[in-house]
């Protein structure tokens, strides 16, 4: 099986795999396949003893796997992680790698409604078979709920108002497609920072179609279950949001921040930091894809012997 770079390129491939410190006879998990780049580096890796399982919900990226007696693709979200490893057998692992976000082929195959180039269906649903999409969302959502998503996920400047722009839009014509949308909110955006603006707003919908922090948060706290003593957990991130709830979990145990010590005055964490500060992409990696500008690699140790 060749790498699927078309569908996405892997960003900080080999830093992700340093990460990891593969043992060729351990058990590791991608539970984010999508190209399966990061998936068949991994393999690469392992010996026939070794074996790797990956994670994705989102039926294209199906099409990337390929066949080996220590290789198994779960087609399922990542925040159901623990139940799929009960049904497969698997108790402990050596490894957990996660890429965040939203793969290449999600944005660049326009009719997945995720980007706001062209015009295509509001979607935006990672998982196709999923109950909830963008169009759905923006003709739906009450203004409370609107606020809520753009200010939380988007960190957009003028929620109430962008709100109140797609209410009073909807209200005379149904919205469906990307190119309508992004002509509702325009005049919401600050001049000569349209893109940006767009960008923020496609996000906090996006992330709230598919709920990706709660996802997010549920994955974090499954790791402390499933990860071996001096096993890695290695995540990648794409936006403040994401890296927060990474960082806090890494650095002080919990996803709030909020740091819980012993008796003896000891903090009480399953994981200690390999880096204390993230490994960002080089310009040479940005220059190549520049989907990698925003990344930021964070590594934990299970702790235990």
């Amino acid at each position: 099986m060749e790498n699927n770079y078309s569908y996405h390129i892997p960003v900080l491939l080999e830093e992700c795999i340093s990460a990891l410190s593969i043992s060729p006879d351990g058990v590791y998990i991608d539970v984010t396949f999508g190209g399966g780049g990061h998936s068949k580096r991994i393999h690469d890796e392992l010996s026939a003893n070794g074996r790797l399982i990956s994670f994705d919900q989102d039926q294209d990226a199906q099409k990337n796997t390929w066949d080996s007696p220590n290789f198994t693709f779960v087609a399922a979200n990542f925040e159901h992680l623990t139940n799929h490893l009960r049904l497969l057998g698997v108790s402990k692992v050596d490894g957990i790698l996660a890429d965040l976000g939203v793969s290449s082929h999600q944005f660049d195959e326009l009719k997945r409604g995720f980007s706001f180039r062209g015009d295509a269906k509001l979607d935006m649903r990672m998982n196709q078979k999923a109950n909830l999409s963008a169009q759905e969302l923006v003709n739906s959502y009450s203004e409370e709920e609107l606020v809520r998503v753009f200010r939380s996920y988007g960190e957009v400047k003028n929620p109430r108002k962008l709100a109140l722009v797609i209410i009073a839009a909807r209200l005379s014509k149904k919205i469906i497609t990307t190119g309508q949308f992004s002509s509702i909110i325009e005049e919401c955006a600050p001049k000569h920072r349209e893109h940006k603006y767009f960008a923020q707003v496609f996000q906090a919908i996006r992330i709230e179609v598919n709920q990706e922090m709660r996802a997010l948060e549920t994955f974090l706290l499954q790791c402390e279950k499933v990860i071996k003593p001096r096993g890695r957990l290695v995540i990648m991130s794409y936006h403040s949001l994401e890296d927060r709830l990474v960082k806090n979990f890494m650095k002080r145990g919990s996803l709030s921040g909020e740091i819980t010590k012993d008796f003896y005055g000891n903090l009480l964490k399953p994981f200690t930091e390999v880096l204390r500060k993230p490994i960002i992409p080089n310009e040479a990696e940005i220059e190549k894809n520049s989907r990698a500008r925003s990344a930021k690699l964070r590594i934990a140790e299970r702790d235990g012997e």
